[in-house]
């Protein structure tokens, strides 16, 4: 598949060379010459100086036979310019632009820009892993808002049921893996100590099901 990368930093360096690995056709922008030099040695997909809300630049980049654009430029302003543009101007769909700073995500959002906060995203992650070292996440949607976790039934909750632990809107069954063997749950589940379960959550449903996996502990 034919792919385009605007903004050769860290990101977009790391992204190309991870496109082209898996043996896709890459074009890289970025408007300084010296950016390129991001990339590992071995890469042998297509690199081109220029701006990138200059359309001939675009054109130049074959922009029209891509199958998806990532606007990842370390500017949050020319993310959001650049990312509309090539939607309105060659009618691709499948973009995905880069938020640095999350105070610019509503601007992304108000252009419905599938977005990737890795501020946001990555300050979540470090504040989830802080709380609770026993629950690990196993998959994030979107930018975190809602994600699936692992985690193992202790002793105290063996004989209760899986909707004994979850409660509320904001977290839901996902598999429970026993003796090897997995399966679909739900909330009348019976726990065995060591069960693995799996559920998706948002960041205040997985706070409420600690919340309720310590209070059985406590007690």
């Amino acid at each position: 598949m034919n792919y385009t990368v605007i903004g050769c930093g860290r990101v977009g360096a790391e992204l190309a060379y991870r496109l082209f690995q898996r043996g896709h056709q890459v074009t890289i922008i970025d408007q300084a010459s010296k950016a390129f030099n991001n990339l590992p040695p071995d890469f042998l997909g297509r690199t081109l100086e220029g701006e990138a809300l200059d359309q001939s630049v675009l054109r130049r980049a074959n922009i029209e036979q891509a199958d998806g654009v990532a606007v990842v430029t370390n500017s949050d302003s020319t993310n959001v310019v650049v990312a509309h543009a090539v939607r309105s101007a060659f009618n691709i769909q499948n973009i995905i632009a880069r938020n640095y700073d999350p105070a610019w995500r509503p601007m992304f959002e108000a252009f419905n820009l599938q977005v990737v906060s890795s501020s946001s995203w990555g300050a979540q992650r470090v504040e989830e892993l802080l709380y609770n070292t026993q629950m690990r996440t196993v998959f994030s949607a979107g930018n975190g808002e809602v994600e699936i976790y692992e985690f193992t039934i202790p002793k105290a909750w063996a004989g209760h049921t899986l909707g004994e632990i979850i409660t509320g809107s904001e977290c839901s069954p996902v598999g429970l893996t026993r003796a090897g063997r997995a399966i679909l749950p739900s909330c009348e589940t019976a726990l065995d100590e060591n069960d693995v379960v799996l559920v998706s959550a948002t960041f205040d449903g997985i706070k409420a099901l600690r919340s309720q996996l310590d209070s059985e502990k406590e007690a």
